[in-house]
């Protein structure tokens, strides 16, 4: 199950430097602080660093096997670290590419491991760590840790096999022919299609681009095979276009789709619902708030029916779901005071769906903590006045924002009625957090919620360590 040596200079045309050709890698790092004895260490070269400067660091930390970018390894090295595996590739993020396909066609032929890819514009993360959970209820699963869904994380998590029986792989893009190239990869059995929103419109233009990026998904897979959001419109008008073509499954609230969700009932931490497939009807308990983790469980549900769990595996599943920490993470504070920590990333439709969330909690008073979303280009200063309507809308008691951006999501609740006295806008984060807690009350709810990139994260873990019960 593990590549040997040999496996990988065949796969990626690398040059033995020294050691055994027998020799198997089972675990694989590209950071020197988690090389544990054994491990396979891969030289990444990125934009401000260089990982062909840490080899001999990670061999004295417990590394067996080094892959580096072309290097020369002098001869006094070669004879020091002679029981070692050193391998000179050409590029190794492209070598890990090209391991992890050979180890992904060598799992689906040998033992039939089937994989499920999960993308869109929004939710790929939480609906990735909900599929796997139900499907854990009947198989041995490995899933993409955190959102390790780029050229890198990809093939990394790939890597990872062993007697696992299916993956579930994330895959995520912020131009063209990213999706492409990891579908080719992880060579989807089910792909799965969250949303199409206006995460990275910046990049390609239109959400009907991002509709086509999403869609290079299908490239990898022998056998079309998808599951949809029905609820989003050009998912929606998709399908209508396709479903004579491909093996499409659907799932929605407001469309009629072949999974769909009836008798709902949203309370503040959580949902439940009457999965509708067909004649059949399961009843399904979702433990967290919102709308949006409504349709995660329908498409976890979706994806377990199509590998045949039962009603039962399905519904434990969906019950026992943990969210990820930094998404819609509800930590409870000193004074009555909650704290909604969604600080991992943001984007329109998750600002939105977060907002309503918000609303819905209970507390004496609703404040939202914002920052900028990123890769909007053009559509930025509109998307963040469409922040700012939703804010209006839900009614939400206090508004504090930073961030360049930010600005426009003030300026339209504003201009659409909203209160400006309970608008406070900071240069920075430090001024934002300082005056947040001057203002904090007992029963307030709190929700925190920006790109990843504007590190609201540190006001929520502030708060959390102040004010921990």
């Amino acid at each position: 199950m593990n590549l040997s040596i040999k496996d990988i200079l065949k796969c990626t045309k690398g040059k033995l430097v020294t050691g055994n050709e027998k020799e198997e890698c089972i675990n694989y790092s590209r950071d020197t602080r988690t090389i544990k004895n054994g491990d396979t260490y891969i030289a990444i070269k990125g934009e401000n660093f260089d990982g062909n400067l840490f080899w001999e660091e990670a061999i004295k930390k417990g590394a067996n096997t080094v892959i580096l970018n072309n290097m020369n390894i002098t001869e006094e090295k070669r004879n020091e670290y002679k029981n070692k595996n050193i391998i000179l590739v050409d590029d190794t993020v492209k070598a890990i590419g090209e391991m992890a396909k050979y180890k992904m066609e060598i799992h689906k032929k040998k033992y039939n491991l089937k994989v499920v890819g999960v993308t869109g514009s929004v939710g790929k993360t939480s609906t990735k760590d909900i599929i796997a959970n139900v499907l854990s209820k009947k198989y041995k699963v490995l899933k993409t840790e955190g959102n390790n869904n780029n050229h890198i994380g990809l093939p990394l998590t790939i890597l990872r096999l062993q007697d696992e029986e299916i993956a579930v792989i994330e895959m995520g893009m912020n131009h063209f022919n990213e999706i492409s190239y990891l579908t080719k990869i992880a060579k989807p059995d089910i792909a799965v299609i969250t949303n199409i929103g206006t995460s990275h419109i910046g990049n390609l233009g239109s959400r009907e681009n991002i509709l086509k990026a999403k869609l290079e998904i299908l490239e990898g897979m022998d056998k079309i095979n998808v599951v949809i959001n029905n609820d989003n419109d050009l998912l929606n008008k998709w399908y209508l276009e396709n479903k004579e073509k491909y093996e499409i499954h659907t799932f929605g609230i407001k469309n009629e789709s072949e999974f769909k969700a009836q008798n709902i009932k949203l309370e503040e931490n959580s949902s439940e619902f009457i999965c509708k497939n067909n004649n059949e009807k399961i009843h399904i308990y979702v433990p967290v708030g919102g709308e949006h983790f409504i349709l995660n469980a329908l498409c976890g549900a979706t994806v377990g029916k199509l590998l045949n769990l039962n009603d039962d595996e399905i519904r434990n599943g969906i019950s026992s779901f943990e969210l990820t920490a930094k998404r819609m993470e509800i930590i409870h504070l000193k004074n009555d005071i909650t704290l909604v920590n969604d600080s991992y990333n943001a984007s329109f439709e998750s600002m939105k769906a977060s907002i309503s969330s918000l609303k819905n909690m209970n507390g004496t008073r609703k404040i939202a903590v914002l920052g900028d979303m990123f890769e909007l280009g053009a559509f930025s200063e509109k998307l963040h006045r469409d922040v700012g309507t939703e804010i209006y809308k839900n009614k939400i008691d206090k508004l504090f924002l930073t961030g360049t951006n930010a600005k426009f999501i003030g300026e339209e609740a504003i201009k659409n009625g909203y209160n400006e006295k309970n608008v406070f806008y900071f240069e920075n984060k430090e001024l934002l957090q300082e005056n947040l807690k001057q203002n904090l009350q007992k029963g307030d709810v709190i929700l925190i919620k920006a790109s990843n990139g504007m590190k609201l994260f540190d006001i929520a873990d502030n708060l959390k360590k102040e004010y921990s019960i």
